[in-house]
């Protein structure tokens, strides 16, 4: 099964719990104004790779994951190479490795064969990072080109499944701290009953050189990153304090 990786970190600290391997794939459905890695939405820079290779690459790193490491799949949005995957996530568990994956949930759907396949990558995916953009579909509509109504359809479920995640939140002035919407999104999580942790991630600038590299306008120019003050008032409207540290179960 080949994969279309975009990068590799193999020492990732903020992907999830402990050391992990975080593996970046190729193509995103949403076209966030924020994004840092426009170049996974459809450009060329990827390389073709099976799962069997990935598996062993992550491999060669497993000492250093000890208890709560393990194996990050981002992007991009992998969700969108579900069947690699699948193989790779396989061949983990295999190893009792803690699989994660990181996503927007853009491309989550109820019916059809990628409702199917998604059933069978949960069966060996320990926790989900789910980014939650914008809980106002229309502000989230212009901030990614798409609706939230499938994200936060696939929140419910996974809920319904019982399957851990963490709720992500980039805080970008003007765009996604609203105090309003950050009140919504608090409501809307105390509907879910898997939350392990919540995490209000500030906006950045790193990534507008790759914006200009692919001779792309960056939508955000001259918004700066939020203040201490708005990202603290981000975490207490989320509650943040009240999630506990996660605990691999």
């Amino acid at each position: 099964m080949i994969g279309r990786v975009h990068s590799i970190e193999t020492f990732g600290l903020v992907d999830g719990p402990g050391i992990r391997f975080v593996l970046f794939l190729h193509g995103c459905p949403l076209r966030c104004q924020f994004c840092h890695n426009p170049d996974t939405w459809g450009s060329s820079r990827y390389e073709e790779r099976t799962a069997e290779d990935v598996y062993h690459q992550a491999m060669r790193y497993h000492t250093y994951w000890g208890s709560d490491g393990g194996v990050t799949v981002s992007g991009g949005e992998p969700l969108l190479q579900m069947d690699f995957l699948i193989e790779l996530f396989k061949k983990l568990k295999l190893k009792n490795v803690h699989t994660c994956i990181d996503t927007s949930g853009g491309c989550f759907t109820r019916t059809g064969e990628w409702f199917k396949k998604f059933e069978e990558l949960m069966k060996y995916t320990d926790l989900l990072l789910v980014d939650i953009k914008e809980i106002n579909d229309d502000r989230h509509i212009t901030l990614t080109t798409q609706s939230n109504k499938n994200i936060l359809d696939m929140c419910q479920y996974l809920s319904s499944i019982h399957k851990p995640i963490w709720i992500r939140h980039v805080l970008v002035p003007q765009r996604t701290d609203y105090d309003e919407d950050l009140d919504s999104l608090y409501i809307f999580m105390q509907t879910l009953t898997n939350i392990q942790r919540v995490e209000v991630l500030p906006y950045h600038t790193l990534g507008i050189y790759k914006w200009k590299e692919l001779g792309l306008d960056y939508p955000l120019e001259g918004i700066d990153p939020p203040t201490k003050e708005r990202v603290e008032n981000a975490k207490k409207r989320l509650h943040c304090d009240e999630y506990n540290e996660y605990k691999r179960t």
